[in-house]
């Protein structure tokens, strides 16, 4: 029995619905995460993020402005330490 039209669409609205909540969980954990002290690189590497995003949502999570203003924060509070290691 193949799949209608509009059970297409309703499971790829489905789909894009879970992948979206997926990664708002994930843009809340790297904010969080980055701003408690840990580098980007590491939060960005944790299986938290790695078991639910594939590297494309991941790409997309760091185009988020609040990510971005995270990460810039990380970068900036670096420098006032000098502490140039962005990897841990």
């Amino acid at each position: 029995m193949t799949e209608s039209k509009v059970t297409k669409l309703v499971r790829r609205l489905i789909e894009d619905l879970s992948e979206d909540v997926a990664e708002e969980r994930v843009v809340q954990y790297v904010i969080r995460e980055v701003g408690a002290g840990r580098k980007a690189s590491a939060v960005l590497s944790d299986p938290f993020v790695r078991n639910r995003l594939s590297d494309e949502r991941i790409a997309h999570v760091l185009e988020n402005p609040a990510v971005l203003e995270a990460v810039e924060h990380e970068i900036q509070t670096s420098y006032e330490r000098r502490d140039f290691q962005f990897k841990e």
